[in-house]
């Protein structure tokens, strides 16, 4: 059971509306893991320095520990490595909304055709681009965010080494993203999204210096590689409740056997689906902006 992360307590209404991510996050605390693992190299620094005949014990314990950070990384709705959302927080007078989230964008065949069936339906959702490919099709990104979309970060070249970045790395192809798609969309990013969702206890203080929030999924289909439509959508919506932070994508999906992209025959029934259930879809930064005051979880 997660817990909210005290210092994620902010009322963040202003905020989103105006814009200032660097009003969005506190200053960086690691976690207790991460507080584990830097006491845990302190004391192998010190016993080499006093037992320097015990060196390969003191080797094989720092590689453990990289090993337990590396494992945790590869769980992307980890929370051991800093605050994580993972599902909308319980607002009292928000009534029932999913997030719709779309990853790898924007596609100049995909996007548009999103927009239209979003449309159609009174949806909103949040689109996490890729920097490289929102220049490569700039209007597709202005077009979102005149729609009532919003644009996230999603690195600037989607690098499948992300976790394994140092620092320097980590931060330059953040605020790369950050520079182009705030050009672009007209706002700066309030959320980012790991490629692949995988990270490194690194990633947080550069979350944390850039203003942006840390947001992974709670349902998810697959539809990168799954061909099968009824699949993917059976996947997404078994359990679904209000809350939860849906996962698709524009960029980057699988195709039908006919060609068709499996997120545009997706789409439309999971929006009915959503509707019959009483759910509405929205983006992330809509469904914080019904109340004045929200949490979003570190924890355990």
């Amino acid at each position: 059971m997660s817990t909210t992360h005290p210092a994620f307590s902010r009322s963040v209404s202003e905020t989103l509306a105006d814009g200032d991510c660097s009003r969005q996050r506190p200053t960086w605390s690691p976690t207790w893991v991460v507080r584990l693992s830097v006491a845990l190299h302190a004391l192998a620094a010190l016993g080499l320095l006093l037992q320097p005949s015990g060196w390969a014990w003191l080797l094989g314990g720092i590689a453990a520990n990289h090993l337990l950070l590396g494992a945790i990384g590869m769980w992307p709705r980890s929370r051991m490595l800093g605050p994580n959302l993972i599902r909308l927080p319980t607002m009292r007078d928000r009534g029932g909304v999913v997030a719709l989230s779309f990853d790898d964008g924007p596609d100049p065949e995909v996007t548009p055709r999103i927009m239209d069936l979003l449309e159609q339906q009174g949806a909103t959702a949040s689109f996490f681009c890729i920097g490289e490919r929102a220049e490569a099709w700039p209007e597709i990104v202005r077009d979102l965010a005149r729609r009532g979309h919003s644009v996230e970060n999603h690195t600037q070249r989607h690098p499948y080494a992300f976790a394994c970045f140092g620092i320097g790395a980590l931060r330059r192809e953040i605020e790369a993203a950050q520079l182009t798609l705030g050009r672009l969309a007209g706002v700066s990013p309030r959320f980012f999204r790991a490629p692949a969702g995988l990270r490194s206890p690194l990633l947080d203080p550069v979350l944390s210096r850039t203003g942006l929030l840390l947001a992974s999924w709670s349902r998810r289909g697959h539809d990168c590689v799954r061909r099968d439509p009824e699949a993917v959508l059976r996947q997404i919506t078994s359990r679904m409740r209000d809350g939860d932070i849906l996962l698709l994508h524009d960029g980057s999906c699988a195709r039908t056997r006919d060609g068709t992209p499996v997120v545009l025959a997706v789409l439309p029934p999971l929006l009915d689906h959503l509707r019959a259930r009483g759910l509405r879809a929205v983006s992330l930064p809509d469904a914080f902006m019904s109340e004045a005051s929200w949490r979003i979880g570190g924890g355990k």
